[in-house]
């Protein structure tokens, strides 16, 4: 469906489209807005006058008071020219010099008042602009494909989103105090110069415009350097967030003065790619500075020349001389702006141009919500390969009737852990379809397809949060009482009550403050909050003890029943209870029956038992003898 079709069949207006909630969109609707948005990965000017645009009065307003602002205090150099005339004209009559007075104290505190309208407003919009883009871009990021956040470090992409606000922060302010102020003084201070003398004001005006054009154009060429600085700035953000995130495992292997060598030397090449970009920017004012005090020297000659020859009053003398220096200085003013807009512009860019990736998986523009009919799952013919890598699925066919227990086994790389991302779709398939319930997933909303999924993984994600926290967040809404009843069914109330501030408690980052085990037992408790349809385990008993496990395996009897179950499990024991075993090796299934006909059948399974039987009785027979001995 082609974006004008889409833009056809939707309800809201573009500008509707902007403002409204991603979730009160239709699929149409958001897929076009996420779209537009994508369109700007490489238009960072354009990407930044979206936001500008949200708040046309509040910059509207802005940008009338600096213009007033700008406008009285030239008036107020004609002002003080206006007085030093009436001064020098030698009369003691004081109505016409406190007339004078009146005027520039009124420009004066206009001239204030106007810059203090101007911040009030850019105190609420710029901050305003900030906030927008920060959601919008979270909003679109997290919209990516799993394989997007697999290439990608988190801490460099929460830094990107970071220096995004911060740069377009930057780039307002400077837009609205350094880049507006001289253009405006320049223009007018120009146009009154014209009333004086009208050849020296095409003379500043002549140099004024070249010596702009000569340092903007100065200014980008050294946009590689900025970018530089932005690109490797970023790098170490994500280094940095990467190395904080796997401490344990750093201080595991003795590598701490590796990685300080490691991030002292990605600090050092930011440092040098921030030099290099900072001393060109010196070199640029260095040149404008030797530039503007030679010009000023000259005017003022010119000036001091006019005056000799009886042209020019010594009014016009001040008046030329502060219209002068606000020329040339506001040039200067102008271009170093400019140039540090230029930085920050690049910077910008990277970061648009990373993050607003165009998503590889967004949902059909006629996507529907997946509906419940008891949980049937159907791979037909499914063809799949990782990027860059040989094809691991390549016409697979499984059929699970609903409210059936199936496990998946086979050695590493068959293909297992494949078959549950799929069915999540985390990924697309090249070939064949998966359906739910006889509805092809890829025609569903992903936000409805895992609303009908409840997965314990083997790598158990928990936020920075409270256990309470933790465990609704498949369903929000829930009650207390029903978050707590979870809790016992998953068999953790006791470990969590036993905590200083029980339920309250806060996990850690990914739950570092808690077991393999009792973190495992946070994500079933989840799970049987959830209450899905469809449940995935993968691994879901591995961090746990003898023990535990039990008391584990007895709630998850009660979780899978009246449900479809999918299972990933290398402790064969644990699916014993089954219905159904799927035996994988290289993408295929090559064996297909109950645990009880798989063990009396001469196949992968009965190798996999075997062995785990075997290993299971050295290692009792180990612990005996050791006993045994210790005894003795």
């Amino acid at each position: 469906m082609n974006t004008s079709d889409v833009q056809h069949n939707t309800r809201l207006t573009p500008e509707q489209l902007e403002f409204e909630s991603p979730e009160k969109l239709t699929v149409a609707e958001r897929n076009l807005r996420n779209e537009r948005l994508s369109g700007y990965s490489r238009r960072p000017l354009a990407f930044l006058f979206r936001y500008i645009r949200r708040r046309p009065i509040a910059h509207t307003v802005l940008l009338t008071s600096v213009f007033v602002a700008v406008l009285c205090a030239l008036m107020s150099q004609y002002a003080i020219k206006h007085l030093v005339d009436v001064l020098s004209a030698g009369h003691r009559n004081t109505g016409p010099v406190w007339i004078a007075f009146l005027l520039l104290v009124t420009l004066i505190a206009a001239d204030n008042l106007s810059w203090r309208v101007g911040g009030w407003i850019a105190a609420r919009a710029f901050v305003g602009v900030t906030g927008d883009l920060r959601r919008d871009l979270f909003q679109y990021l997290s919209g990516h494909s799993p394989s997007y956040f697999l290439e990608k470090q988190p801490g460099m992409l929460a830094s990107r989103i970071t220096a995004t606000s911060n740069a377009v922060y930057i780039t307002e302010n400077t837009m609205a105090w350094n880049v507006l102020p001289p253009t405006i003084a320049v223009i007018g201070a120009i146009v009154m110069v014209t009333i004086v003398n009208p050849l020296m004001s095409g003379g500043l005006m002549l140099i004024s415009a070249v010596l702009a054009v000569v340092l903007f154009r100065l200014a980008g060429r050294g946009s590689h350097k900025h970018h530089a600085f932005a690109t490797r700035a970023a790098a170490v953000d994500g280094e940095l967030v990467d190395v904080i995130s796997n401490m344990g495992l750093v201080r595991a292997f003795g590598a701490t003065f590796r990685e300080h060598a490691r991030f002292a030397s990605s600090v050092s090449a930011e440092m040098d790619a921030r030099r290099h970009s900072l001393l060109y920017l010196e070199k640029l004012r260095l040149l404008h500075a030797v530039i503007t005090a030679c010009l000023s020297a000259g005017l003022l000659g010119w000036a001091l020349w006019l005056w000799t020859q009886g042209k020019v009053t010594s009014g016009d003398i001040v008046l030329i001389s502060s219209l002068g220096f606000t020329i040339l200085h506001g040039t200067r003013d102008l271009a170093v702006a400019l140039v540090d807009v230029t930085q920050h512009i690049a910077r910008l860019a990277e970061a648009v141009e990373t993050l607003l990736e165009p998503h590889s998986m967004p949902d059909h523009s006629h996507a529907t919500s997946l509906e419940s009919r008891g949980g049937k799952v159907q791979f037909d013919d499914v063809c799949f390969a990782y990027p860059k890598r040989k094809r691991i699925l390549d016409s697979y066919n499984l059929v699970i009737e609903p409210g059936q227990r199936v496990g998946l086994i086979g050695k590493s790389g068959a293909g297992k852990s494949t078959v549950l991302s799929l069915l999540q779709r985390f990924y697309e398939t090249q070939g064949g379809r998966i359906l739910i319930d006889d509805q092809d997933i890829s025609l569903v909303t992903q936000e409805s397809l895992r609303h009908a999924i409840a997965v314990v993984p083997q790598d158990i994600s928990l936020f920075h949060r409270s256990v309470y926290e933790n465990i609704a967040y498949g369903r929000p809404d829930a009650t207390r009482d029903e978050v707590i009843a979870a809790a016992r069914e998953a068999r953790c109330a006791e470990f969590i009550e036993a905590m200083p501030e029980g339920y309250d408690t806060i996990v850690g980052d990914r739950g570092v403050k808690l077991s393999g085990g009792q973190r495992q037992r946070i994500a079933i408790a989840r799970a049987v909050l959830k209450n899905a349809p469809i449940l995935l385990l993968d691994e879901a008993t591995s961090a746990l003890d003898s023990q535990s496990e039990e008391a584990i395996q007895q709630a998850l009897d009660r979780l899978m029943r009246g449900r479809t179950v999918i299972a990933i499990a290398h402790r064969l024991s644990t699916l014993q209870n089954f219905d159904r075993l799927i035996v994988m090796s290289n993408g295929h299934v090559i064996d297909d029956g109950s645990p009880e006909v798989l063990r009396n059948r001469p196949g992968l399974y009965r190798d996999l038992l075997g062995k785990q039987q075997h290993g299971k009785g050295a290692h009792h027979g180990a612990t005996a003898n050791h006993s045994e001995q210790q005894v003795a």
